[in-house]
């Protein structure tokens, strides 16, 4: 359990220095298994681009953010004018806009810049849903600004006696949509993002040593059996084994723990992690797509191309729109035309195919992601990913990293057993005092303890530091050890049976246990653990109240994984899992019909992210592990996750009822304007109907807002 933070105490220094290679091994064989396939990011990539541009609101491929927004304001400023000296707004508003020479024409003049430049991407888009034989919003729009240019051109002309002036209506309506999209764009993650993250680890530069000294050379010139210098401060240019020196290496970035470890002659180590003391040489033996890095990139990239699989609400509702408005249209000329009425025939067609448009359907989901991002912030959870956001209504399973998420990732004393003679608090102060002068997070766990207890400490002298045992330092004349069983093996010390049967137990249990020898003899033991986080038993009995099973994910071993999910009453729990293989575990999850949320923080966790329905990652984890995540967490409470649950559920519940209305409005609109009620003297006219469009948006954006009544804190368990 931490055999990561504590090498100069226990017994396994030898096996974590085998982990590391563990680690290693692990990813290059995933790299190695992928080797030759070169094409795999970038097909992953092309996939998650084409479901992209087909299944969120229309064909976004090529577009961005920026492109969005850069036409919506100079679009809404065209708007103003056209508006304005509409005569329709004029008369529906009753004012009567200032004429001049050109006045007339200010509306259409300008009405066509926003057709052709406001309008591209949709035009575009729909031109392309055609060809894909795939109709959806883009289609939609493209279909009601087009044949509301093309009536506004033929009425400003004077042309057959139409009164179909849409000029407003069109502009509004480009208008509206680049202000939805934009929206959207900008709630959207960005897959390439985790990529970029994780080649950002590797250095552009490597120090080859040479028989004639050291050369700076390209990372990308290095080739296996090559032996490089990583300087103190300096980052692994490739995978390898340390030939010569020994550092501590902040393998945060691979693994998400924070506490360096100690690496040595014949210890692996792996590109991207970071020497933090000394220079080591180091004999290459990865490098490119085979080295660990690449192989997590890979998993990475499919991952997130196969997790992108997903239809926005508003495109089916685009699509059901679609075929309702041109069979709506086609059966409105016809009937018209048989009636004897082609004008009439003409200005009802056209109206039904302008306001099948409805501005409220391409703002019912935008405008709810909006909010729902805005509220989440507010309770400490970044939503990266629209689809993260509707995906975890869904959730079957939260699957959680184990170490710095359902517990804190620093070690904790647990229990003190002494020998008949001698008091706990007086063996806890002896460890203390020898522990004084470390700073490993062990020995500020063993002091901390005492002054908690306001324990006295005895003064000592002459400290000093065994690598892989322990810690020893004089007091009061007496040497005193503190360490793990590799200590008493050197010492030849012997551990009294009945303290035996104790510390066995705490074994058992996955906790690292610490002896206290004087002079030789065995005075006592402390155990610690990695403290469970009280909000974690919290936030997992609230989940399994909401119906959410809670399992838990770890590469330590199982007795130390079993205790930790008993004290916390989880649902399963998959140990001993390699670094490379936790997204394995998440597709095992999903091959059971199981939808999974997983929460974690390393770069070893990416993959996994990628490969979920939703990806969690802790804020205080690494930029690679957030970039792989649809949401982030700012902080380490677990809680946090409730707070996704109960806004995903809300939010849809919003997104529905803006669909109903938006799609409502429609179905009763679009016959109203086609005319079935003309023979009542029923007959809603274009003007009606775009003031309608109006309404219909406006109670959209209403309702949406009422998302902000909803009460999201991460500390209140529901």
């Amino acid at each position: 359990m931490l055999d990561h933070q504590h090498q100069h105490h226990t017994h396994h220094h030898d096996a974590e220095g085998r982990a590391g290679g563990t680690l290693t091994e692990a990813g290059a064989a995933v790299a190695r298994a992928g080797h030759g396939q070169h094409g795999t990011r970038t097909a992953a990539h092309n996939s998650q681009d084409d479901d992209h541009a087909v299944h969120t609101l229309g064909q976004h491929a090529g577009h961005s953010t920026a492109m969005f927004k850069n036409r919506f304001w100079l679009t809404l400023a065209l708007s103003v004018p056209v508006v304005y000296f509409s005569p329709m707004v004029g008369h529906i508003l009753g004012y009567m806009a200032p004429m001049f020479p050109g006045s007339t024409w200010i509306p259409p003049v300008l009405g066509t810049v926003i057709f052709l430049y406001g309008g591209q991407p949709f035009l575009k888009g729909g031109l392309q849903e055609l060809k894909d034989r795939r109709p959806g919003m883009m289609l939609l729009i493209a279909m009601a600004i087009s044949v509301a240019f093309v009536a506004s051109w033929v009425t400003s002309l004077g042309l057959g006696g139409f009164d179909l002036d849409f000029w407003w209506e069109l502009a509004l309506l480009v208008a509206i949509m680049l202000l939805g999209h934009w929206i959207e764009m900008r709630a959207l993650g960005s897959a390439q993002g985790a990529l970029d993250a994780l080649a950002a680890l590797l250095p552009d530069e490597a120090e080859r040593i040479t028989d004639n000294g050291t050369e700076t050379v390209p990372v990308s010139e290095l080739q296996p059996a090559d032996l490089v210098l990583v300087r103190s401060g300096a980052r692994m240019p490739a995978d390898g084994t340390v030939v010569d020196g020994q550092a501590e290496f902040d393998e945060s970035m691979i693994t998400g723990e924070s506490k360096t470890v100690l690496r040595g002659v014949g210890d692996t180590v792996v590109a991207g992690t970071v020497a933090t003391d000394n220079s080591v040489r180091v004999r290459v033996d990865a490098v490119g797509d085979d080295t660990a890095l690449a192989g997590i990139q890979r998993l990475v990239a499919e991952a997130q191309a196969s997790s992108s699989r997903a239809q926005a609400l508003a495109d089916r509702a685009a699509a059901f729109l679609f075929y309702f408005a041109a069979g709506a249209g086609i059966i409105t000329f016809i009937v018209w035309t048989l009636l004897g009425s082609v004008p009439e025939a003409v200005t009802r067609t056209v109206t039904v195919l302008v306001i099948a448009c409805p501005h409220a359907l391409g703002l019912a989901i935008p405008l709810v992601i909006a909010l729902s991002t805005e509220q989440a912030a507010r309770a400490g959870v970044l939503i990266k990913n629209r689809m993260a956001l509707e995906r975890m209504r869904t959730i079957d399973v939260v699957l959680f990293d184990k170490t710095g998420t359902l517990t804190t990732g620093e070690p904790e004393l647990k229990d003190v057993a002494a020998v008949t003679g001698v008091e706990t608090d007086e063996l806890l102060a002896l460890a203390a005092a020898v522990e004084s002068d470390s700073e490993h997070p062990v020995a500020r766990a063993i002091v901390r303890a005492a002054r908690e207890r306001n324990l006295p400490l005895p003064a000592v002298a002459g400290f000093s530091s065994l690598t892989g045992r322990g810690v020893r330092a004089s007091v009061g004349g007496r040497t005193v050890h503190v360490g793990g069983p590799a200590l008493l093996r050197e010492l030849g010390a012997v551990v009294p049976s009945a303290l035996a049967g104790t510390t066995r137990a705490w074994m058992d249990r996955g906790a690292a246990v610490l002896h206290v020898v004087d002079d030789g003899r065995v005075l006592g033991a402390v155990s610690l653990e990695d403290a469970v986080r009280a909000e974690s038993r919290q936030a997992v009995a609230a989940l399994q109240k909401r119906g959410v099973k809670v399992g838990m994910i770890t590469g330590d071993a199982r007795q130390v994984a079993q205790a930790v999910a008993a004290d916390l009453n989880i649902d399963e729990v998959f140990a001993e899992v390699l670094p490379a293989d936790k997204d394995k575990k998440v597709a095992e999850l999903q091959a059971r019909g199981l939808k999974v949320a997983m929460v974690g923080d390393g770069v070893n966790d990416s993959p996994a992210l990628a490969r979920a329905e939703v990806g969690i990652a802790i804020g205080a984890g690494t930029d690679v592990a957030m970039e792989s995540a649809g949401v982030v967490l700012a902080g380490n409470d677990p809680r946090a996750v409730l707070s996704m649950v109960d806004l995903s559920r809300a939010s849809y519940r919003k997104m529905w009822q803006n669909l109903v209305w938006a799609t409502g409005y429609n179905i009763l609109s679009v016959p109203l304007a086609a005319g079935v009620l003309a023979f009542a003297g029923v007959v809603l006219s274009p003007a009606a109907g775009a003031v309608l469009m109006s309404v219909s948006t406006i109670v959209v954006a209403l309702n949406a807002q009422l998302l902000r009544r909803v009460r999201l804190s991460p500390a209140e368990v529901r």
